[in-house]
């Protein structure tokens, strides 16, 4: 009798496929490395064809990225299954992959994710740090299973608002603008310009739009640490929210911008498939939770 797909070969698929490789997707699993090449392997030898390339990064074939998705629901669907089972025993439990952008893995989720191990303590929260617009695309492959989205419009049904953010003037702590309890945008067309190229950007073209000043950055850097690096030095300012606090140098300061810019927050699951019993659960006590709670 034909061997039949299982469920390990298909959490392997899933692993090697998002770690990129067969370690990295061991130490995800929690197995040795020749555990999940055997696991591969069978599923490969049961549909007759390669779903791998093996490289450096391991990635599906044209065979393995139709197999991908059905693969997903497939786990997502047994770790349903224990989750329910949890539940029902009493608490959460289980794992939640979160996606959020960098400066809400920085300034918003150590507090929700210290509060959540306390709560929760048999439920495992995965962070996955990414730009603005990869979050939704991450969320609705089944990358993971929840994200901080920013500026849903309109959220998802049931996502749970996080509150909002406000745009701020990053400058150096000896810049001449650095003691002023507010920044207009305009006094800014003095200073060389660093652009962080992630998910910010529409927000600070829209505040230098809403003052009729010209957008030109000197500098578009992707890294927010490397943007800072550069304001540090002097080369120049920017702009970026509030919750990139945390990362700065002690000489370096935030001032709000004018006109006011703010971009706000919510956590939630996907849009266009059933959530995970943990992710529901999960939400479900943010909502219970007095305003402010938990939230940083």
């Amino acid at each position: 009798m034909a061997s039949e797909v299982n469920l390990a070969q298909l959490r392997a698929l899933v692993a090697v496929a998002d770690a990129g490789g067969f370690g990295s997707a061991a130490v995800e699993l929690g197995v040795s490395q020749s555990a999940v090449s055997h696991a591969v392997a069978a599923l490969e030898r049961t549909l007759g064809a390669p779903v791998l390339h093996r490289g450096t990064p391991a990635r599906p074939t044209p065979l393995g990225e139709r197999i991908l998705p059905h693969a997903r629901t497939a786990v997502a669907s047994a770790t349903a299954v224990r989750t329910i089972a949890a539940r029902h025993s009493g608490g959460l439990a289980g794992t939640v992959r979160l996606a959020a952008p960098t400066t809400v893995c920085q300034g918003l989720l150590p507090g929700l994710l210290r509060d959540w191990r306390t709560e929760h303590p048999r439920l495992t929260v995965r962070v996955f740090e990414g730009e603005d617009d990869e979050l939704a695309v991450w969320l609705e492959a089944g990358t993971v299973d929840a994200a901080v989205l920013v500026d849903a419009d309109p959220p998802p049904p049931g996502a749970v608002p996080l509150g909002s953010d406000s745009m701020h003037a990053l400058l150096r702590r000896d810049h001449p603008l650095a003691g002023e309890p507010a920044v207009d945008v305009a006094d800014l067309e003095d200073d060389d310009f660093l652009l962080s190229e992630g998910g910010c950007e529409r927000h600070i073209r829209e505040a230098y739009r809403r003052a009729g000043v010209r957008f030109a950055p000197r500098h578009r850097i992707r890294d927010l640490n490397t943007l800072i690096g550069m304001v540090h030095a002097g080369v120049g300012v920017s702009v970026m929210p509030a919750l990139a606090q945390p990362m700065l140098p002690p000489d370096c300061v935030l001032v709000p911008v004018r006109p006011a810019v703010h971009r706000t927050l919510a956590l939630s699951g996907p849009a266009g498939r059933p959530w995970s019993p943990a992710v529901s659960g999960l939400l479900d006590a943010l909502r219970a939770a007095p305003p402010g709670g938990g939230r940083g």
